[in-house]
């Protein structure tokens, strides 16, 4: 096991770095990640499925890697399940897994890759944040949801100690224009002694 790519993943500074390196890490990234016991999808994918409790409602998995998090959302129950990724490589994965109807490549230049009002949950995980994406991802994706749609996220310890990730957060909930009905502080990567915030909001 090489944790070289976990490592690097949190001194990425640009869009492209972001993409090569994802790029690079798809073939061995759920050996490196499931070393280490991540277990932040299925925390992610329960706090969802308290708030969705129909099975057939379609949920967008933005940032769906290899798939891990639609694996996650299934065992949840969840059964329409669409991916969403920038990076081919990661999206060949998720294809192995089976559990996708349908997966869906962007450009992460594109500031508005999902069309709006199409679908009424919206899962991130492990997605915005340091490494990854931006504090701006978490507007992209509420502006994305339709009145009473649901945004069930994650940050990890990383992304907890930069505040504009948080703040981001903050802003949606003190002009009232989303509600936090989900926080949860656990186990992330317990292997590496890494947390993360499990959340789950309601656009307003």
């Amino acid at each position: 096991m090489s944790n070289k790519f976990l490592k690097d993943t949190y001194n990425l500074r640009t869009a492209r770095d972001t993409h090569d390196h994802y790029q690079k890490w798809a073939t061995s990234y759920d050996e490196d990640v499931g070393d280490h016991g991540y277990v932040t999808p299925d925390r992610v994918a329960a706090a969802l499925g308290s708030f969705v409790s129909d099975a057939e409602v379609p949920v967008l998995d933005y940032g769906c890697g290899t798939g891990l998090s639609g694996v996650a959302l299934s065992k949840a129950g969840f059964r329409v399940i669409d991916g969403m990724d920038p990076t081919l490589a990661m999206l060949e994965g998720a294809a192995a897994k089976g559990v996708y109807r349908k997966l869906i490549s962007f450009d992460v230049t594109d500031p508005e890759p999902i069309e709006a009002g199409s679908y009424s949950a919206i899962t991130s995980i492990g997605v915005i944040g340091v490494g990854a994406a931006p504090p701006e991802t978490f507007d992209l994706l509420m502006n994305a949801l339709p009145r009473g749609g649901y945004l069930a996220f994650s940050f990890n310890d990383h992304t907890l100690s930069e505040p504009a990730y948080t703040e981001r957060l903050n802003d949606w909930l003190d002009m009232g224009y989303a509600r936090l009905l989900f926080r949860e502080h656990g186990p992330h990567l317990p292997g590496m002694d890494m947390k993360s915030d499990v959340y789950v909001v309601e656009k307003a």
